[in-house]
């Protein structure tokens, strides 16, 4: 199977892409959103701004130059035609979007929100992007190259997860109840009190972020929706850290069901995975 990763030409003009239609549609919205531009989608609280069509629009219009023979996957897209989503596991390449990860937080006036692409190949992450519109920075990795925390102007730095004892009284991490079952969610939380912190952004692009740079030592999660996950899945693992299904399995873009796990390292994964196995019914 060809995983070949993109050429740096095509990368400098994917996070070029990113920029300039964050600096553009997204930064000057920003605590400045009319209210008549915000509406929900699937729930009250998740929703959709003008910032989020606005990017997705851009994107996918300089993406289809970028890589014109490429499946384009757009998240506000997918809600209004479902069937695109197939397109993740056609053959080929597929550019995945997140124009506004975190649309609650941004809505909200929360300056914890950020743009989010990932490329598959065949399938296969190849290439993820964790972009920071406010502070113009972001988290990139290719398939096999790192992860690199970059800035404008500055040599990219190179990323590793926190190398933590596997001890649940040592460990931090994210876990959102409200993306599991409801008939779960107190079997859950009732596990919370083991752990040094349990904590959510309401947005993957920081989770992953902090995840990657050491902050944090685990993610888990039971929504997953390839825009959330396979750009920060591969950055993870770029990093040092593991990413699996709840079950064992190699995560991929292409599963949209049951829980994954991310983690700083083997050990962490194993513990933590021990630790809500029984409480996720796996």
């Amino acid at each position: 199977m060809d995983l070949s990763p993109l050429p740096q030409d095509q990368i400098d003009a994917l996070i070029g892409a990113v920029r300039r239609a964050a600096q553009a549609e997204i930064v000057p919205l920003f605590r400045s959103l009319p209210p008549e531009t915000v509406q929900s989608k699937s729930a009250p609280d998740d929703l959709v701004t003008q910032a989020d069509l606005k990017t997705e629009q851009q994107l996918t219009r300089d993406i289809a130059e970028i890589l014109p023979d490429a499946h384009i996957v757009g998240e506000e897209t997918v809600a209004e035609q479902p069937g695109i989503l197939e397109n993740v596991a056609a053959p080929g390449l597929c550019v995945i979007i997140d124009p506004v990860d975190g649309t609650w937080n941004f809505a909200s006036g929360i300056a914890a929100f950020g743009t989010i692409l990932a490329v598959t190949r065949n399938g296969q992450t190849v290439f993820g992007l964790l972009y920071d519109p406010l502070l113009d920075d972001w988290i990139m990795a290719s398939m096999g190259g790192g992860a690199w925390y970059c800035r404008p102007g500055k040599e990219p730095e190179r990323l590793q997860t926190a190398q933590a004892t596997p001890k649940l009284e040592d460990l931090t991490g994210y876990l959102s109840l409200f993306l599991f079952p409801r008939d779960r969610q107190s079997i859950i939380a009732s596990g919370f009190s083991d752990f040094r912190r349990i904590l959510a952004l309401r947005c993957s692009c920081h989770e992953y972020r902090t995840l990657a740079a050491g902050r944090v030592d685990f993610n888990l999660n039971g929504m997953l929706k390839p825009w959330d996950h396979a750009a920060g899945a591969l950055i993870t693992t770029e990093a040092g850290g593991v990413v699996r299904m709840m079950d064992g399995r190699p995560y991929t873009p292409m599963i949209q069901d049951g829980a994954m796990l991310a983690a700083s390292d083997e050990a962490v994964w194993e513990v933590v995975q021990s630790h809500f196995a029984d409480k996720l019914g796996v």
